[in-house]
C-alpha cells in the first residue's frame, strides 16, 4: 500500500468516475483502475462496487476511505513541517453550521493561502454531515454548538465516531430580525412578543432531532413554522414575512448587509441552560494542519473582535 494508492481512491471517490479521477491525476483509466484492483487485493477488501450505472464506495470501503483521508492528512502534516513544503496545490475543507464568522475566517483563509492553484470548499450543512464530514474526513474541522439540552447526545456521537470538541466561545440567545420589523427597536424581546410571527429553523433532513437543531429552545412549540436550507433564503423570509431565528447572536453587516439585526430574547428558563458553546470538531488526537491552525486562529480573531 503506497500513499499514491490511497490518493487514487479519495479521488474516485470524490469524483464518482474512473475517467473523470484519472483526468484529474493525469493518468490513463486502465493505470488508475489496475491500481485500484492491487490494493483491493493487497488489502483484502472490495474498496468499490462497479455496476453498469458507475463505481461507487462498498461498505467496507466508506471506512477504508476514512482512514485513508486520515493517513493522507498526517503526511501532509508531516510535508508542511518538516519539509516547508509551500508549494503544490493547497486543498482544505471544513463543515459548519450556519455562522457569518465561520465564513469571514474562510475568507481570511484564502487571502493569506489563495495562491495561482487551490481547492477549498466550506460546507453549510446539516449537524450530523458535519460530524460525519470530520469523522470521514471529507473536512478537517467542523463548526457547531452544544448546550445543556444537547450536549449529552451529541458527545455520544462524537465520541463513537472518534471525534473531540474544542470551545471557542460562549454565546446568550438572540433573535434575527428585519431592521423594519415591528420588535426592531425594542432593547430584548419575550416570547410571548414573537407568537403572532413566523419562526424560522435550518431543516436537519433524515436526522431532524431536536438534539441536532441550529437553534436554541427548540422544543418549543411556535404556531408559524418555516425550515429553510440556506442561510440567504433564511436572511430573505426574515425581511419578507417579519420572521424570526434564535441564534447566537454574531452578525456580520459586511457579509450579510444591514437589513438584519440581532436583538437579546428573554426567556423564564434558567440562564445557563440557554448558553450555546460554540466551538469545532476534529479527529480524536487529531494534529491540525497548517492550513486547519490559520483557519482556527482566524476564528479566534473574530471572536475576539
Amino acid at each position: 500500500m503506497t500513499l499514491q494508492q490511497l490518493k487514487y481512491v479519495t479521488t474516485v471517490a470524490q469524483t464518482g468516475t474512473i475517467t473523470e479521477a484519472a483526468a484529474k491525476l493525469y493518468i490513463s483509466q486502465p493505470s488508475l483502475t489496475n491500481a485500484i484492483h492491487e490494493l483491493e487485493k493487497e488489502m483484502n477488501l472490495q474498496i468499490f462496487n462497479r455496476t453498469n450505472r458507475g463505481i461507487f464506495l462498498s461498505k467496507e470501503g466508506e471506512d477504508f476511505l476514512g482512514y485513508a483521508r486520515q493517513v493522507l492528512e498526517q503526511a501532509a502534516i508531516l510535508e508542511d513541517k518538516y519539509k516547508g513544503n509551500d508549494g503544490g496545490k493547497k486543498q482544505f475543507c471544513i463543515s459548519t453550521q450556519h455562522y457569518s464568522f465561520a465564513v469571514n475566517a474562510f475568507v481570511d483563509l484564502i487571502k493569506k493561502y489563495g495562491q495561482e492553484e487551490y481547492d477549498f470548499s466550506i460546507r453549510e450543512t446539516q449537524t450530523y454531515e458535519i460530524i460525519e464530514d470530520v469523522a470521514r474526513m471529507r473536512s478537517e474541522i467542523g463548526i457547531l454548538f452544544l448546550n445543556a439540552f444537547n450536549e449529552v447526545v451529541i458527545q455520544k456521537i462524537l465520541k463513537s465516531h472518534h471525534l473531540e470538541f474544542h470551545p471557542l466561545f460562549i454565546a446568550t440567545p438572540h433573535v434575527f430580525i428585519s431592521r423594519n420589523h415591528p420588535l426592531a427597536d425594542k432593547k430584548c424581546i419575550t416570547d410571548k412578543e414573537l407568537e403572532p410571527y413566523p419562526y424560522l429553523s435550518f431543516e436537519q433532513g433524515e436526522h431532524n432531532s431536536f438534539y441536532f437543531s441550529e437553534e436554541i429552545f427548540s422544543v418549543s412549540e411556535r404556531k408559524k413554522n418555516i425550515r429553510v436550507r440556506d442561510r440567504a433564503t433564511l436572511f430573505n423570509l426574515l425581511i419578507g414575512l417579519n420572521g424570526y431565528t434564535v441564534c447566537s447572536g454574531i452578525i456580520d453587516k459586511k457579509l450579510n448587509g444591514k437589513d438584519i439585526i440581532a436583538v437579546p430574547i428573554l426567556t423564564e428558563e434558567n440562564s445557563l441552560k440557554n448558553e450555546m458553546r460554540i466551538g469545532y470538531i476534529i479527529q480524536h488526537k487529531g494534529h491540525l494542519s497548517k492550513l486547519g491552525n490559520t483557519y482556527v486562529e482566524s476564528l479566534k480573531e473574530y471572536i475576539r473582535k
